[in-house]
């Protein structure tokens, strides 16, 4: 897992639009502490910190660090939500949510592949079809995986990577548990199919249809929840 962000705070006393609006102007982001048993904690975070994790996709629901003045410790968090500036692109708000080793979430961990050199499917022109991006997962706060990596070196034309073939670390569980679900496939490319061919193609993209619908599914319900 990668070294945790440490993001450098002070507590603000005006809160409501017009407390953000000065923490603003005066180049900070405003942004809220919250849970752990504790008050919610109006805060301001320096720009160029939160800004720069965000442009490297590091602001995310992963394990960060808070520094707050007076405390001997930084307080461990996990960043929960933010605002995007509508025209600049860059983080208007955060709010952070402290947790412990105690603490569990729900978490879109992102997939990576490896092997794609070696995978005979495209050496000889298939396409990678990435059919989940993110695998949703309960998991300790304090242990989330940074991303989820399935090696395709040995996969070929129309063969299937499913979840199985990753490890999944002590202490995580998948959300989805029913079923064996596809992560990716690899195509063949459309200028070599042969009838035959795009007949088992098209069942094979229905099948991936299918498990794109279900992460659909799957993604809203957790959002509704």
């Amino acid at each position: 897992m990668a070294d945790a962000d440490v993001f450098y705070c002070e507590p603000r006393k005006r809160t409501g639009t017009g407390g953000a609006r000065a923490v603003r102007r005066d180049g900070w982001i405003p942004g809220v502490l919250y849970g752990g048993g504790e008050k919610p904690t109006p805060v301001r975070l320096k720009h160029n910190e939160i800004t720069k994790a965000y442009l490297s996709g590091r602001l995310r629901p992963q394990l960060a660090m808070i520094d707050v003045p007076g405390q001997d410790k930084h307080q461990p968090v996990i960043p929960r939500d933010f605002q995007i500036h509508p025209v600049k692109g860059t983080p208007i708000h955060v709010d952070f949510m402290r947790v412990d080793d105690n603490t569990r979430i729900d978490v879109e961990i992102p997939v990576r592949f490896v092997g794609e050199e070696e995978s005979p499917g495209l050496k000889r022109g298939g396409v990678l079809n990435i059919v989940r991006h993110t695998i949703h997962v309960y998991a300790p706060a304090t242990a989330i995986p940074e991303f989820f990596e399935f090696d395709i070196s040995e996969i070929d034309i129309g063969d299937a990577v499913h979840i199985s073939a990753v490890a999944i670390p002590d202490g995580v569980k998948l959300v989805t548990t029913d079923r064996d679900f596809t992560v990716a496939t690899i195509a063949a490319p459309s200028a070599v199919r042969s009838a035959g061919e795009d007949e088992e193609d098209e069942a094979e993209a229905e099948a991936a249809e299918g498990e794109e619908a279900a992460a659909e599914t799957e993604e809203g319900g957790a959002k509704a929840d």
